[in-house]
């Protein structure tokens, strides 16, 4: 693997975080400020499991950009942000993908960001999957570290984890407890004994606000049973390996190599755990326990962190004023009583994003026919907010364009929880996608942090005379 300064090229973009910063910039303490690095490096190497040459050019990026890869080497380019919800299910790595474009193997490179501290990252990549390096998060810290960190003036998005979240499978669990400390701390409890007497039983607890992530956790290297590592050989998995290159370990220890700690195989794992928990997107602070724990689980718990950040956020929007009320609403939107399902709007992020309200009351026309005695909101009724929430937010790209966005179809529908009397709707909407000619749109809608239905949306742009 090599390590060399690249030239920058291109614009670095920047895309909305998840939670807004509640400080000015100027009364921000520098412990508290989003960091991103001073100047770009690349690191070149073969992919982990796939054995393709690679190359990531780290760039500096813009305060509330978050950590976003790119594939450069498809055209068009296509960016795919380093968040849970863009992450697929794959053996043995964390994955993400957006369409057709994948990138395989990104915790090693996600733990060492959050080792450094760092926010805001625009990573260029060639090929799909990271450079592996020795098996540890060492190839992407030190690089990363060497280009030094600059303090941006904006404040950190931190989340503090409100309410325990426990998730288990078979023998494995992973749970998330609020914690007044500040910080994250990842306990993890490690059982190999009746497998690998060379593993055996190990525990380690890692504090990221106090301890040396440098010198305890990144050198630890990923690893695998012999067995393991024969059933990846037989899958056209990891060719380019021998055990020099890899911790593999067999019935007298590791062959052909040695430990760097005697607990190093759960050191991984808490580097693992904390890669793929900055998929929830935010800094997280809390405590985190698991018990045999893998990525298939690591995720789980952070697309729980995620919708419980995406609660805290609509809720602190609700309270936050109006973007649009109801009769701005009604300038843009032709809809009328009683087929106008949006009160209001609390948050619009240019052409990205919209927070709506429906407040759902008794005195609703639907209610005496749907049904009598026990009232529940139609669920085409809730699609058709989400919908015209779609509509307002496509409406900021076409105000001036003579368009205007007509429903074409819906995918991917599900209703999830029924909708009463009494129940304040929060609809969220965001853009996939969206042309001259069309867009999609994903939309969801929630009912006290409960998601109640959700569906994507496709508008046609049509001229105004003509709709």
């Amino acid at each position: 693997m090599a390590v060399t300064p690249p030239n920058l090229g291109g614009e670095v973009g920047g895309i909305r975080g998840l939670v807004r910063p509640t400080s000015a910039a100027s009364t921000i303490s520098d412990d508290r400020k989003q960091h991103t690095i001073a100047a770009p490096t690349i690191v070149r190497g073969k992919g982990l499991l796939l054995g393709v040459d690679a190359e990531i050019e780290f760039c500096p990026a813009p305060a509330d950009y978050g950590i976003v890869f790119e594939r450069i080497d498809l055209d068009p380019p296509i960016s795919i942000p380093a968040i849970i919800t863009n992450a697929v299910s794959r053996p043995r790595r964390t994955t993400l993908r957006v369409g057709d474009a994948t990138i395989d193997t990104i915790e090693h490179c996600m733990s060492a960001i959050v080792g450094l501290g760092i926010d805001n990252l625009k990573i260029r990549l060639r090929g799909p999957e990271l450079p592996a390096g020795d098996g540890s998060a060492l190839p992407f810290y030190e690089p990363l570290q060497a280009a030094g960190r600059v303090a941006q003036d904006a404040e950190q998005h931190v989340h503090r984890i409100s309410e325990a979240i426990v998730i288990e499978e078979e023998d494995a669990l992973i749970a998330a407890l609020p914690s007044d400390e500040p910080g994250l701390r990842v306990t993890y409890e490690l059982d190999y004994a009746s497998v690998a007497k060379h593993i055996g039983r190990q525990n380690r607890h890692f504090d990221l606000s106090r301890d040396d992530y440098a010198q305890e956790i990144a050198p630890a290297r990923t690893f695998s049973l012999k067995s393991e590592a024969e059933s990846l050989w037989a899958a056209g998995m990891c060719r380019h390996l021998t055990p020099r290159d890899a911790l593999v370990i067999g019935d007298e220890g590791p062959i052909e190599n040695a430990f760097r700690f005697p607990d190093e195989c759960v050191r991984h794992k808490v580097l693992d755990v904390i890669g793929d928990l900055a998929l929830a997107g935010v800094r997280l602070q809390g405590k985190i326990i698991a018990q045999r724990s893998g990525h298939e689980l690591n995720r789980r718990l952070a697309r729980r962190l995620h919708e419980q950040i995406r609660a805290a956020s609509r809720a602190a929007l609700i309270g936050s004023g109006r973007v649009l009320d109801a009769r701005a609403i009604a300038r843009i939107m032709p809809h009328r009583y009683p087929m106008l399902l949006i009160d209001r709007v609390v948050e619009i992020d240019g052409s990205r994003r919209a927070v709506g309200i429906k407040n759902v009351t008794i005195n609703e026309p639907f209610f005496p026919g749907h049904y009598p005695g026990t009232p529940i909101m139609p669920g085409v009724l809730i699609v058709e907010a989400m919908a015209q929430l779609g509509g307002l937010l496509l409406s900021q790209t076409l105000e001036h364009t003579g368009k205007v966005a007509v429903l074409l179809s819906l995918d991917k529908v599900k209703l999830r929880k029924a909708v009463t009397p009494g129940d304040q709707l929060v609809v969220e909407a965001e853009t996939l996608r969206a042309t001259a000619r069309s867009a999609a749109v994903q939309c969801r809608a929630w009912v006290q942090g409960k998601l109640a239905a959700e569906a994507q949306i496709r508008f046609m742009m049509v001229d105004a005379e003509f709709e």
